[in-house]
C-alpha cells in the first residue's frame, strides 16, 4: 500500500468510527413481546381476547421504539432470514402496525373502518415504512405474506388481525420463528374453537362459519401445508367446531350446509 494511500485510510478511520451502528435485529422481538403480556386479555377460555388499547397508548413509546426497530430493517437483510424469522416478523409488523393506526385516533373511534373514507380503506392507507418501501397493512398481507409463492401459509388468517370482534385473537405473545409454526397451528385451532365465530349447528345442519373462510376460501385450497379445499379444513379441525363425536363424524365427511357468519367490526377494546 501506497504512503498516499495509508493517509487516506488514516483519515478515514475516524470518520467510519463516527457513523451509527445500526444494532442487529432483534428476533425475539421483545418489545412488542412485553406490550402483548401486559395488554392483551385472553377471554372465551382463552379462544379469544381483546386489547387494552388505553393501557398501550400510555406505553406508545415502547411500541414506537420498536415499530422504528421494524422499519429500519433493509431488504437485503430481511433477504438472508430463514423462512420462519421472515413469517414472523411480518405478522408482527402487521399486527403492530394496525395497533398504532388504532392509537391515532384513541379514544373515539368504535370501529377500525372508523379511520376509512370512501376513497381509500384505513388498510390501503401508506402510513410506514417496511422493507425500504412505504406501505399499507394491505401491502404486508396481500404483496408480501400472500404473494404467490412466498409462504403458501393458509394459517396467516388466523394470526393477523384487524383490531376487530370479529378477527381471530391477538396473541398475549410475540410469533417467533423457532416456535411459529407451534404459535400458527395453536391460533388455527383456538379461532375454530372459538363458538362466536366458528361452529356446527346440529339441529339445523349448519356449520356456520367466519367469513375469512369466505373472503380467502382460495388460500385454504391451494393443496400447500396440508390444506387441500375449505371442506377439508373443516375436517381438519373438526374436534374444535363441534362437540360431539356424531357432529365431528359429520363435518369429516361433509354433512351439512356451510354458512358465512355477518363479520363484527367492532374494536377489541377490553372496553366494549
Amino acid at each position: 500500500m501506497q504512503r498516499r494511500d495509508l493517509i487516506k485510510l488514516a483519515l478515514a478511520l475516524p470518520l467510519l468510527a463516527a457513523l451509527p451502528v445500526r444494532a442487529a435485529f432483534d428476533h425475539s422481538h421483545a418489545q412488542w413481546n412485553a406490550l402483548l403480556v401486559k395488554h392483551v386479555r385472553l377471554i372465551a377460555g382463552g379462544n379469544a381476547s381483546q386489547l387494552d388499547y388505553a393501557g398501550i397508548k400510555a406505553e406508545r413509546a415502547t411500541l414506537d421504539a420498536y415499530l422504528a426497530h421494524l422499519s429500519a430493517v433493509p431488504a437485503a437483510e430481511y433477504g438472508r432470514w430463514s423462512r420462519e424469522q421472515k413469517l414472523a416478523f411480518l405478522i408482527n409488523a402487521y399486527n403492530a402496525f394496525t395497533v398504532a393506526l388504532i392509537l391515532g385516533a384513541y379514544p373515539g373511534l368504535k370501529s377500525i373502518k372508523d379511520l376509512g373514507g370512501f376513497l381509500q380503506s384505513p388498510w390501503k392507507k401508506k402510513f410506514f415504512r417496511l422493507l425500504g418501501a412505504e406501505r399499507s397493512l394491505d401491502d404486508i398481507e396481500h404483496e408480501v405474506i400472500r404473494a404467490p409463492g412466498m409462504f403458501d401459509e393458509p394459517r396467516i388468517h388466523a394470526a393477523v388481525v384487524c383490531a376487530s370482534i370479529g378477527c381471530p385473537m391477538l396473541r398475549n405473545e410475540a410469533f417467533l420463528a423457532e416456535r411459529l409454526e407451534n404459535q400458527l397451528e395453536d391460533g388455527m385451532r383456538r379461532f375454530m374453537s372459538d363458538r362466536s365465530r366458528n361452529r356446527f349447528a346440529p339441529a339445523r345442519g349448519r356449520l356456520e362459519v367466519s367469513k375469512i373462510f369466505d373472503w380467502y376460501g382460495e388460500d385454504f385450497g391451494k393443496s400447500h401445508r396440508g390444506f387441500d379445499s375449505l371442506t377439508g379444513t373443516f375436517a381438519r379441525y373438526a374436534a374444535q367446531l363441534a362437540d360431539t363425536a356424531d357432529d365431528q363424524a359429520r363435518i369429516r365427511h361433509g354433512d351439512y350446509e356451510l354458512v358465512f357468519l355477518d363479520y363484527d367490526w367492532r374494536l377489541n377494546d377490553t372496553t366494549g
